[in-house]
Formats: C-alpha cells, structure tokens, sequence
C-alpha cells in the first residue's frame, strides 16, 4: 500500500490554532520559495528567515520535503479551483478567464509553477501527480466549454493534452523573457487552442470545433 506523504497527513491535533499555525507556515514557505530554489534553502535558512524554530516545521511538515509539496498543493489547489470555476460564465468568456489565471499564476508563483511543470526535485512523483492534476483540470475546463462536457473520445483529449503542455512550454519561456504582456500571450494561447480544435474535429468528427472565439472588448 502506498504510505501517505507528510503533506497529505491530517492537520496536528486537528485543532483551529494548530490548521492556522500550518498555513501561516505555508504562507511563509511560498515567499521564500518564490525567489530561491528547493536545494538553495536548508531548514536552517528556512526556520531563520521564517522567524519560527526548526522544530516547529518538523512538527506540522515532519521534513523539508513535506514542507515543499505542503506550499506547492497548497498554492496548486487555488489554480484548480479557479480553473474549475466560472461554469455560470459563456464559454468564451470561461475560456479567457481560465487562461488569463493560469497566467496570472504563473507569473507570480515562479519557483511552484516551474517545480509543478518541471517535475519538482529529482523525479518526484508526488509533484509530478499534482502537475497532472493541474493538466486534468485545464482539459476538463476546455472540455467543457468546447463540448458542453468532461466526456472525450481518447483523440480529443489527446489533442487537448498536446495543446495544455504547448501552454506550458510557452509560460516556462514567458515568466524567464516577460517580452510579451499577458493579454497578448493569452490572445495567442486562445488562438492556438482554436487551431487545435479545428484539428480534432477533422480527425474525429463527433467533436466538432466550436465556432471561433470572440468576444466583444
């Protein structure tokens, strides 16, 4: 039976102060990893620039690496969420929506977004099932509203795939040379999603694309 990872563990003591304790940690963790790579900090640094003792991260996260997956699953579910989110909204309009934030995101969680797509510390497994979460919900959202549902012939969601890891390879090279502003990136990022459709609704007509995406301005 796989052992359940220490980020996944229960809140300590289930306790409100303790759940508040463990995401003031958090919150701390992302700032810090924000600007500086997972083997550029020791527990040392962590805890002294945290203004905490080492043991207390110990405690909630029971090692740095626990700590690490903690604030990436932590930031990750915001952007899961969002992307989820909007249902109420058209479709063009969910569309930019999702797109604009996962940008937004990316552009200011670079260390979590670079570890998330990246594959995290070595070959991680645990970092690479929340990256895949994050491509599921992304698919499922464009899904939605292309098709009017989740439901997809393996060849749609294939070509969904190819397209979400194309909008990672592009906000890799974005948050390293911000040359072009989000709102041309997102234009771009729509347009290309558009070609990819046309493209499943060649090769499997019973997805056909939906009509092009506009919206007024």
């Amino acid at each position: 039976m796989r052992q359940e990872s220490a980020a996944a563990l229960p809140t300590p003591r289930g306790t409100e102060r303790s759940a508040a304790r463990r995401a003031e940690l958090i919150a701390i963790g992302r700032k810090l990893f924000a600007d500086t790579s997972y083997d550029a900090l020791s527990m040392d640094d962590i805890a002294r620039q945290a203004h905490v003792a080492k043991g207390l991260i110990y405690y909630y996260f029971q090692s740095k690496r626990g700590y690490y997956l903690a604030i990436i699953q932590d930031s990750v579910a915001g952007l899961v969420s969002f992307a989820a989110s909007g249902l109420e909204l058209p479709a063009v309009d969910r569309l930019y929506r999702t797109i604009d934030g996962y940008l937004r995101y990316a552009e200011h969680h670079h260390a979590a977004y670079r570890a998330i797509v990246s594959g995290g510390v070595g070959f991680d497994a645990e970092v690479h099932a929340i990256r895949d979460g994050v491509r599921e919900a992304v698919v499922a959202t464009i899904a939605e509203g292309a098709y009017g549902g989740a439901e997809m012939s393996p060849l749609a969601r294939t070509g969904l795939l190819v397209w979400v890891c194309g909008v990672e390879g592009a906000t890799l090279d974005w948050i390293s040379r911000p040359e072009l502003s989000r709102d041309a990136l997102c234009e771009l990022l729509v347009k290309s999603l558009g070609g990819t459709l046309r493209a499943i609704g060649e090769l499997d007509p019973a997805f056909p694309a939906p009509p092009p995406a506009r919206r007024d301005t």
